[in-house]
């Protein structure tokens, strides 16, 4: 018989729990929605956190917390507790499964390199700060000004003394025999050789002194460039012994590492952080302690971060980029739910045809509806216009995302295709959008001016970044506010991915996120955004085209 620990199990109160159904599959971990044991879990692990961390630490930013609902060897339910990363710089608490492979034991390869490392970055700094080195750099960066001006300088008094020279020839031919000029003009050519001359001498000066500080830098700068080789070497070894030591159960028993997983995918290498979700965590001490799996969920506690929308207490997917392969692997042979976008998408909902001439086509798309054929799905506007007519192959100009209903025009011809692109591209295109928020902003209409880029390890989410995000820009209004609800207004002035959601729902925007929004908000029937109001001109006649068609919401 196989032994299990049940060391890290909080067992249910089976009172509790008698009357919840016992799902039959493992949920989709990156699109589903909290089972009732999940819920009784989370719940309690958040007690548990608040009473024995709140005084220990502060949370001044969150944290990503994971339980698994598990099975053990008698058939008794309870769940695993864990967390995503290290908490207060350390990975063993008692309530909560170990990581795969603790890379903070002191006595561990990992902690040694580190410390070589370290020793690396100290003989770097020792060198960056040699007084004669920051002087010698100090004194290159003055002597290379010094002689750019003083060569500008000099060229200018050579084209000043050229002049001055051509002004005098045109005289003296005037004034002197053949004779006497020539010999005039032999002192002209010799002011003019020694004016070469001394250009010559003084920027081999310059050169010939800019060059022995420059070699006397280079002497400590190659030994920086040495020791940062080095650590670059140590580095890449340390991290690539690192990954091997990442190895991860399936149900099978079968264990692969951080790098065979990553080496199938468009990685190739794993991402910073890989391996060390809550979700990996939690299923490797159950497959280690042969304890089935039956359902997960993530839920984030504290303060959000920066950059990202997360919102202290609410139920989040695992991540695409760190979590995805690595599930993969781990799931494989477990029953687990098909993507409920998929199991969402329907014939039913309806293209509506809102207007149609000979140059272009305005349609209402449904919500869960794609804009154009993904990689697993193919129904969309694009195919269902194609299925639609046979006189046009319809020519997309923008999207919505695939939550989002409302407006579309689409081209039927180049040459409108063209025309619409070119208003899109100038921001000419006017779009009101309405939306239900999942609460009341503070104020009542306002301007939301914050930048964002992908996330690279997290697709298609979004978060904010001032420096290398892109500009978006947010004009919005409250409509009413009906049962801590709040129906508003969209006017976006660009068109980034998302860019109403996380406006919506970031701290720096409404903080507000819109309902039904499961990326960055709370799941519900369905995404409550909707592309109400599309206005242009006409790519044919030049007319003013307005149209509007309401939600079903508002």
């Amino acid at each position: 018989m196989k032994s299990f620990n049940t060391e890290k199990i909080t067992y249910f109160d089976q009172k509790m729990i008698r009357d919840i159904k016992i799902p039959d599959r493992f949920n989709y971990p990156h699109n589903y929605e909290p089972h009732p044991l999940c819920q009784i879990a989370a719940d309690e692990l958040k007690n548990y956190i608040s009473n024995h961390f709140g005084s220990e630490f502060d949370f001044k930013v969150g944290k990503m917390f994971g339980v698994l609902i598990v099975e053990d060897a008698e058939g008794k339910l309870g769940y695993l507790s864990g967390f995503s990363g290290k908490l207060n710089n350390s990975n063993q608490y008692p309530r909560f499964v170990p990581p795969v492979f603790d890379m903070l034991d002191d006595d561990g390869f990992y902690r040694k390199g580190e410390q070589q490392l370290n020793q690396i970055n100290r003989k770097i700094e020792v060198l960056k700060n040699l007084p004669e080195y920051t002087e010698l750099n100090n004194n290159l960066e003055k002597y290379r000004l010094e002689s750019v001006l003083e060569i500008s300088a000099f060229k200018k008094q050579m084209k000043l003394n050229k002049s001055d020279r051509k002004q005098l020839r045109e005289t003296k031919k005037q004034q002197l025999d053949d004779q006497d000029y020539q010999e005039f003009e032999k002192e002209l050519i010799r002011q003019s050789n020694l004016d070469q001359f001394k250009f010559k001498i003084l920027k081999r000066s310059w050169k010939r002194e800019i060059d022995r500080m420059t070699e006397q830098a280079e002497l400590i700068k190659s030994q920086i460039k040495l020791l940062k080789k080095e650590r670059k070497d140590k580095s890449n070894q340390l991290q690539d012994k690192l990954f091997e030591q990442y190895t991860f159960l399936n149900k099978d028993g079968k264990e692969k590492s951080l790098g065979e997983i990553f080496k199938e995918t468009v990685f190739e290498k794993p991402p910073s952080g890989a391996g060390e979700c809550a979700t990996p965590k939690l299923l490797q001490y159950a497959f280690k302690n042969h304890l089935k799996p039956i359902v997960f969920a993530e839920f984030w506690y504290g303060p959000s971060p920066e950059s990202e929308i997360r919102k202290h207490s609410n139920f989040y997917p695992a991540c695409s980029g760190k979590c995805r392969p690595i599930l993969k692997h781990m799931l494989k042979g477990i029953p687990v739910d098909e993507n409920p976008v998929f199991s969402e998408l329907s014939k039913e909902k309806q293209l509506k045809i809102v207007f149609e001439d000979d140059s272009i086509i305005v349609v209402n798309k449904p919500n869960e509806l794609l804009s154009i054929p993904g990689i697993e799905i193919q129904d969309s506007v694009y195919t269902r216009l194609q299925e639609k007519s046979t006189d046009f192959e319809p020519l997309i100009v923008h999207r919505l995302d695939m939550s989002t209903s409302g407006l579309m025009v689409v081209a039927k011809t180049k040459k409108a295709h063209k025309n619409l692109q070119n208003q899109f591209l100038k921001q000419s295109i006017k779009k009101r959008y309405t939306a239900l928020l999942d609460g009341v902003p503070a104020t009542v209409e306002g301007e939301i001016n914050l930048p964002l880029r992908p996330d690279p390890l997290d697709r298609p989410r979004q978060q904010l970044d001032f420096k290398h995000g892109k500009k978006a820009l947010t004009v919005w209004k409250l409509i009413r506010e009906e049962d801590g609800k709040a129906l508003v207004h969209f006017w976006p002035k660009t068109g980034r991915t998302h860019q109403l959601r996380v406006h919506s729902a970031h701290r720096l925007g409404l903080d507000t996120p819109i309902v039904g929004d499961e990326l960055y908000g709370k799941p519900a029937d369905r995404l409550y955004l909707h592309a109400a109001v599309l206005e242009f001109v006409h790519p044919t006649t030049g007319e003013m085209m307005r149209f509007e068609d309401e939600a079903d919401f508002g």
